[in-house]
């Protein structure tokens, strides 16, 4: 009955689940295209235009995609541009889960398409509920969230149809770290909440000195900013902690080894990670560098997402190896 549902040309190409090479690069650029838009939105919030448009769907009455070039000042430009910017990637979203739909032979990469799709929707609709209701704090870290949520789901349809990691299922299978990769996945998604929470709050400076708060180890939390600032900043530490665990978990792999390379690269991100963030407070909040900040903060959860993918296409398949056990002994 499975099979039925499936077309004919999709069917036989699960043999190799070769995704198309014009697909392949295409979902790289959606991803490409989701992380430019989280920077695009993290630019509005950190310039303070969240309301210098008023209005939703249109642009002060007007069609957004004729609103004239020379009004684009100011705020407007950042909040304006990026409405433009969700717009060219929810068409691109269109595309690639049509397109996947069509032509890509594993099942659960074209589910991925249409959850993408999805989510997008959804997002654009909580952008447009943060203008109505004049920039709640609910609906605009809903909306930060799952920007990050919609960017991985993105990174994940392209590390599903990589190279990569059809390189990976032709390694032998090992005892990678699955739980822990998992973990950091969560530990790294509840940092960027915080942070989503201290940004919408209004709190980034909150504590206006780094690496102490307030010349102390631990500040006096006289106030709900202060202690979500100190929050953020504890959550840093948490990823920090966490990223060097799974990576010295992963030394007992060849020097090679991608989930060692992957580990590699956390632990190069994580120290410009914490430098931009120490500018973000220097600076006193300039945009393009706290913008920055949240862009890398991005790529760092994109990367744990594909450190635990990874993990779990080379983990033992326990069900997989009884089941052959079963077959040899009864053969």
């Amino acid at each position: 009955m499975k099979d039925t549902l499936e077309p004919n040309h999709l069917r036989l190409r699960h043999y190799t689940e070769t995704t198309p090479v014009w697909l392949r690069r295409f979902t790289k650029l959606v991803a490409a295209s989701t992380l430019f838009l989280i920077f695009a939105g993290a630019m509005v919030t950190s310039t303070g235009s969240g309301l210098s448009v008023p209005d939703w769907p249109t642009t002060y009455g007007q069609n957004m995609f004729t609103f004239p070039l020379e009004h684009w000042v100011g705020g407007i430009f950042y909040e304006h541009g990026h409405r433009l910017i969700a717009s060219a990637v929810g068409f691109l979203t269109i595309v690639q889960a049509l397109w996947l739909q069509r032509r890509e032979p594993k099942r659960h990469v074209r589910i991925l398409g249409w959850l993408s799709l999805a989510a997008v929707i959804v997002q654009g609709l909580l952008g447009g509920l943060t203008v109505i209701f004049l920039l709640p704090t609910a609906i605009s870290v809903a909306h930060a969230g799952l920007a990050e949520i919609f960017f991985c789901i993105n990174v994940s349809i392209a590390f599903f149809t990589s190279r990569f990691y059809h390189a990976l299922r032709a390694l032998p299978r090992g005892d990678a770290p699955v739980a822990g990769t998992t973990a950091l996945v969560a530990i790294t998604y509840g940092q960027i909440l915080i942070g989503a929470l201290m940004r919408h709050l209004g709190a980034g400076l909150a504590i206006p000195d780094f690496p102490l708060a307030f010349g102390r180890l631990v500040p006096e939390l006289a106030t709900t900013g202060i202690a979500v600032n100190y929050g953020h900043r504890l959550g840093a530490l948490a990823v920090t902690i966490a990223i060097v665990a799974v990576s010295v978990r992963l030394l007992r792999f060849d020097r090679n080894h991608p989930l060692r390379v992957l580990a590699y690269l956390l632990l190069l991100v994580i120290p410009a990670q914490i430098i931009l963030g120490g500018y973000t407070i220097w600076s006193g909040k300039a945009p393009f560098i706290t913008s920055l900040h949240v862009m890398a903060g991005a790529s760092t959860l994109a990367l744990t997402v594909v450190l635990m993918l990874s993990a779990r296409t080379l983990a033992w398949r326990k069900t997989q190896e009884t089941s052959h056990t079963l077959v040899e002994a009864t053969a």
